[in-house]
């Protein structure tokens, strides 16, 4: 039998109020480590679901590798390459490659009765991998890609409202070639409305077949602006490049001069803001466990200093320091337990709250969505728990040793 153990149990179930002070305390401990819990559980659920859905959606929009011409610039109006279906089998052979697949890009202005725009149309082949507009579909079909080129376009809700276009309405664009005065021009139809709450790419891009880029550039039918990569993991993104660059050696010569850009590179203040994020989380668990660190060694102390007379007992009939002490530290393990069962009751219930019924809205144009998101990682709230509760066991081990200094002849007649 677990002598320590069974003290440490009467006194935790103990109903004892004697002290209203410790009772005071120690639920103030409790109260710390639960509200520590729950605030840490929503500070990792948010940051992964901010995270996540921003990830997606720049994702969405330009996949996380891009292979073009290395002698375009930041621009939309690109320089072609060449098609090149060995190379495409090739990259997808790479374990973490998912899916590629043709682009091109041109800007040019929209005109809608009175209203003008300057948009980007990015060109779509027929393995375009239509799950991204999908999910942020407001109304519309995918558009139809057959021998004849399609007129049929997909814009954003934004481009939409700004320029009053409805869904199966027809509007004009402009194109303005580098060599040339008159800009050539266009008829395309709404076939799609989309809506991703990144307003820095609803307000820009519409989707259209690719081969009015080719057409209006005057490419041939093999010319595209680059290949678009979609990897299933993107923490192995730099290993991914460094398999893709090394294809494309073999590939590189006078007519396809290639290189690889990098989404994290390409939209560097979006993922350096997500970084931000990362840090913002791991000093909020930081200071937490502080916290509750420190009003559990306040607590600890407390109920050593009223339970010296008892100390002063044990001690009397053979009871050594390191056996007391374990008494506390069981009982500080059973008040830190309470308090994260409490905290992760309450920070879980609050993640599924805000992730169904979203009832903490957001503004799309500064943070890219339109509710806080929440991603719950069963393995952080786990790793979370452990070492939260082994940093606060391993602190509370230092104001327990103040029993060794407790003295028998003196604590008996402490009352």
């Amino acid at each position: 039998m677990n002598v320590e153990l069974f003290i440490a149990r009467r006194l935790f179930s103990s109903k004892d109020n004697k002290s209203q002070l410790s009772q005071r305390v120690v639920k103030l401990a409790v109260l710390a480590i639960t509200l520590g819990i729950g605030i840490m559980i929503l500070a990792s659920a948010i940051v992964n679901g901010f995270q996540n859905e921003v990830e997606a959606k720049v994702d969405g929009f330009t996949a996380h590798v891009q292979i073009i011409n290395n002698d375009t610039n930041n621009s939309y109006q690109t320089l072609p390459i060449n098609e090149n279906n060995e190379l495409v089998s090739e990259v997808k052979a790479i374990p973490n490659v998912a899916h590629v697949q043709e682009f091109s890009t041109k800007p040019g202005i929209v005109k809608s009765g009175e209203e003008i725009q300057g948009v980007v149309i990015k060109g779509i082949p027929e393995d375009f991998d239509w799950s991204f507009f999908e999910r942020n579909k407001i109304e519309g079909s995918k558009i139809e890609l057959g021998e004849e080129r399609s007129n049929q376009s997909w814009v954003s809700e934004q481009m939409s409202n700004a320029l009053k276009l409805k869904l199966g309405d027809k509007f004009i664009m402009y194109f303005l070639n580098e060599d040339e005065r008159v800009p050539r021009m266009r008829q395309f139809t709404v076939a799609g409305i989309y809506k991703t709450g990144l307003e820095e790419f609803d307000k820009m891009f519409m989707l259209a077949d690719i081969r009015h880029i080719k057409s209006l550039n005057d490419w041939k039918d093999s010319q595209i602006s680059g290949y678009e990569v979609f990897v299933d993991n993107i923490d192995d993104l730099d290993n991914t490049i460094q398999d893709i660059n090394r294809v494309l050696v073999k590939y590189i010569d006078e007519t396809n001069n290639l290189k690889v850009l990098n989404i994290k590179k390409k939209y560097p203040e979006i993922f350096d803001w997500l970084g931000f994020l990362d840090s913002n989380s791991i000093f909020i668990q930081i200071l937490m466990i502080i916290v509750a660190g420190f009003n559990m060694v306040s607590g600890l102390l407390v109920i050593i200093l009223e339970r010296t007379t008892m100390i002063g007992v044990l001690k009397s009939i053979g009871a050594t320091n390191v056996a007391i002490q374990k008494v506390f530290i069981y009982l500080s393990m059973m008040l830190v337990r309470k308090g994260m069962l409490w905290g992760n009751a309450i920070g879980i219930s609050l993640c599924l709250i805000q992730q169904y019924l979203r009832i903490i809205p957001l503004d799309p144009t500064s943070y890219y969505i339109d509710a806080v998101p929440i991603d719950i990682n069963w393995w952080n709230i786990l790793l979370m728990n452990v070492y939260t509760f082994a940093i606060i066991i391993v602190i509370l081990i230092i104001p327990s040793m103040i029993i060794s200094r407790i003295t028998p002849d003196k604590t008996i007649r402490f009352d």
